[in-house]
């Protein structure tokens, strides 16, 4: 296990008014780093997009957890958001801007070039029929 300054875990129904619940939660984690506004949105964004395709893609219109994760270590905060859902079967593809399985609901495509955007680090990892989970790294300061 890793030496971690704090950690949090948070389960939740994978249903979309929880979406808000997770970028809350994760901005309140970060504040005694003394993040910036332009640090906290890019957090609550990166991580709201995970939690959305767990809930969008992993579950769609079955029932289901989201478990985000939480640790920091000095100014590097690691984020997981896990679902048990679909899993993605080809993870290259679905990492292309613009790639979406819902064009019906006018998804952009544009998730997981958000979370790269926005975090330092970002690696997925998937199961077809498991489940995903979405590891990411911000460098706060």
């Amino acid at each position: 296990m890793d030496n971690f300054d704090n950690e949090m875990r948070l389960a939740f129904q994978a249903k979309s008014c929880n979406e808000a619940l997770a970028r809350m939660t994760v901005a309140a984690f970060l504040t005694p780093l003394n993040p910036t506004l332009e640090e906290l949105a890019d957090t609550k964004t990166a991580v709201s997009e995970a939690v959305t395709n767990a809930i969008i893609h992993g579950y769609g219109e079955s029932e289901g957890t989201v478990e985000v994760w939480c640790a920091r270590r000095g100014k590097e905060v690691f984020f997981s958001i896990k679902d048990t859902g679909a899993g993605i079967p080809d993870i290259a593809a679905a990492m292309e801007p613009m790639y979406t399985t819902k064009p019906e609901m006018e998804r952009s495509g544009m998730g997981f070039s958000f979370m790269e955007a926005f975090t330092d680090e970002l690696s997925v990892e998937s199961a077809v029929g498991e489940g995903t989970v979405v590891k990411m790294k911000k460098v706060i300061g």
